[in-house]
């Protein structure tokens, strides 16, 4: 990526910009043609009124002088109009693309498996989706139009000055160089600063984003003093940075004042001569060049601003397009299940890394028939939760294979997949919503109706009832009004209600109490019949009814068999499971 050596107008990144304006070709055209008339104004608005003083004024002509200010209202009626259009629909336009831009990157995100979340940080994705596109918006509302605008009208009035009076032009030209030189020097300090600037804001999101989600464990710990003085660290930086841009401002545009001035005196002094000794000399052409001065600076003061805004919104739009590129597999798997899924399983061979050369799964091998319930059981780190993400197809595993009733689930959509598979894991998560939306999340195949009668069958309406506006109590993000168990809950009720074909409980009773514990258990024993089943648990006495229970230690299966079988192993892995939490509850 070339975050530090975008050029002003970076073709490529450009063309990438435009295809998003196909859509609004006609508004974009509208706002090229207002430019051009702005610049035409803008020099026609002088001109009217060196006329005005040399025809009318000057003579004395009073009669024709109201009718030729009737025509300079006129015209400046026409570019207020037409500033009015080019303003709005420029903004109009950026807003409507980066809208456009903003649906794909988050298109994108939703489809990148669960390694591109683990290798980024969802501060700096908030930033490329949030203030990042906003700098797009600024190229059209803020940058390229409006630099193409001045640029017309700097021409147009450069063009006018030479025809009218070459003398005059070159008193103004010679203080161009000077302007143009402290321009150069401002838009390169300007954009090393707001490189920094950008780069402040997006560590800034980074900490705010963690430290929130984490303020749980901050308060726990006592890192509150700890964590302000890295904040007050990272926003000094930010603030240095943000003053920076603030020093050039203020050097830069007295500058830009003074060398204004100057021209003007020079002018009066110079035009002032000239029709003091020369009777033929026009008041009016000096009247036209004050003001063509004033059009020819104004808008090369404040170019070096717009350059820093095309320049940043190409290198957002350069840090936004970095995520649209990145290669992530297309979903073109075209089987679909059939209706009358069974619901086996086969794990053959399978294999998995989260990095390189560090396998998390070695040889994997099993069979779960239909309506079977299984359960696996094995310490931290040993590869439940990971068999049951490549299940899921959360990650893309690279040797072996998965297979449901016979099909390869590489060869089938993910979506359909995920229609037939139901999760309920250990870390629920809720929406800033009401409990029917968190429980059905907006499938409209799911009435309320079906919610309640779903409650009510596996005996959790009752607390949800009591909550204000029952199932339409709204939760707050992440549901940390609600307790650990009515979350687990709720999270159950959300599997129960898709009616999966399999079902997949990873320590779903680990962090309830026992009377929850047990309104689960009934729930699960309605769900499973006649669906295959895949339990995780750290709580031995939940598995014991299972069909078959798989131990797995580092990443392989050790044991394979009933709780009976199992536990008269001796010096089995799951006899020593068993037997130490057995132990640890007696204590307990």
């Amino acid at each position: 990526m070339k975050k530090n050596n975008i050029s002003y107008f970076d073709l490529r990144l450009f063309k990438r910009i435009m295809v998003y304006t196909k859509p609004y070709i006609k508004t974009y055209y509208v706002v090229l043609i207002s430019a051009i008339l702005l610049s035409l104004f803008s020099t026609l608005n002088p001109y009217l009124l060196k006329i005005t003083v040399d025809d009318y004024i000057t003579p004395r002509n009073y009669s024709g002088l109201m009718t030729f200010i009737f025509i300079m209202l006129i015209v400046l009626l026409l570019e207020v109009i037409f500033q009015y259009i080019f303003v709005f629909y420029a903004n109009w336009l950026g807003q409507m693309v980066i809208k456009d831009i903003r649906v794909s990157l988050f298109k994108k995100l939703v489809s990148f498996k669960m390694k591109f979340f683990d290798k980024s940080a969802v501060g700096r994705l908030v930033t490329r989706s949030v203030s990042d596109i906003e700098s797009i918006a600024n190229i059209f509302s803020q940058g390229l139009f409006m630099i193409l605008a001045d640029f017309l009208k700097m021409g147009i009035v450069i063009i006018v000055m030479i025809v009218i009076n070459f003398e005059l032009s070159l008193v103004v030209f010679s203080i161009l160089p000077l302007i143009i030189y402290a321009t150069r020097l401002f838009q390169k300090s300007m954009k090393k600063a707001f490189e920094q600037v950008r780069v402040e804001i997006s560590n800034m999101n980074t900490f705010l984003q963690e430290r929130i989600t984490g303020m749980r464990i901050v308060q726990i710990f006592n890192r509150e003093s700890k964590e302000l003085e890295a904040f007050k660290m990272i926003n000094e930086r930010h603030k240095k940075a943000w003053l920076k841009t603030v020093w050039y401002n203020s050097i830069f545009f007295p500058v830009a004042e003074l060398s204004t001035s100057i021209t003007l005196g020079l002018l009066v002094w110079y035009g002032g001569l000239r029709t003091y000794a020369e009777d033929n000399f026009s008041l009016g052409v000096l009247f036209l060049f004050i003001q063509l001065s004033q059009n020819l600076f104004r808008p090369l003061r404040q170019i070096a601003d717009k350059f820093n805004t095309l320049q940043m919104g190409m290198v957002a739009a350069d840090r936004v397009f970095e995520i649209l590129d990145k290669k992530e597999p297309t979903d073109n798997r075209l089987v679909k299940l059939p209706l009358n899924l069974k619901g086996e399983i086969t794990i053959e061979d399978l294999n998995f890394s989260y990095e390189s050369g560090q396998e998390v799964l070695k040889n994997i091998n099993i069979n779960i028939n239909a309506g079977e319930k299984i359960a696996l059981v094995g310490s931290t780190g040993s590869g439940k939760s990971t068999l049951i993400n490549l299940i899921l197809l959360l990650y893309e595993y690279e040797k072996g294979d998965i297979r449901l009733d016979g099909i390869s689930i590489n060869k089938i959509s993910k979506n359909n997949l995920r229609s037939q598979v139901a999760n309920v894991s250990q870390d629920i998560f809720l929406f800033a919503d009401s409990i029917f939306n968190n429980v059905t999340l907006y499938n409209p195949n799911i009435s309320l109706i079906d919610v309640e009668k779903a409650a009510s069958d596996i005996g959790i309406d009752r607390f949800i009832k009591k909550l204000p506006n029952g199932f339409k109590y709204r939760v707050n993000e992440g549901g940390t009004i609600l307790s650990s168990g009515q979350r687990q809950l709720i999270s159950f009720l959300r599997a129960y209600v898709s009616n999966p074909k399999i079902l997949i409980l990873d320590e779903a009773t680990s962090s309830v109490d026992s009377f929850t514990e047990e309104l689960i258990q009934t729930a699960t024993d309605r769900i499973i019949k006649n669906k295959t089943s895949i339990i995780i648990a750290h709580r031995l006495t939940t598995i014991k009814k299972a069909d078959k229970i798989i131990v797995l230690d580092r990443g392989k299966i050790v044991e394979t068999g009933t709780h009976l079988e199992l536990i008269n192993l001796e010096k089995g892995h799951y006899k020593k499971l068993h037997e130490f939490q057995f132990n640890r509850e007696e204590i307990s």
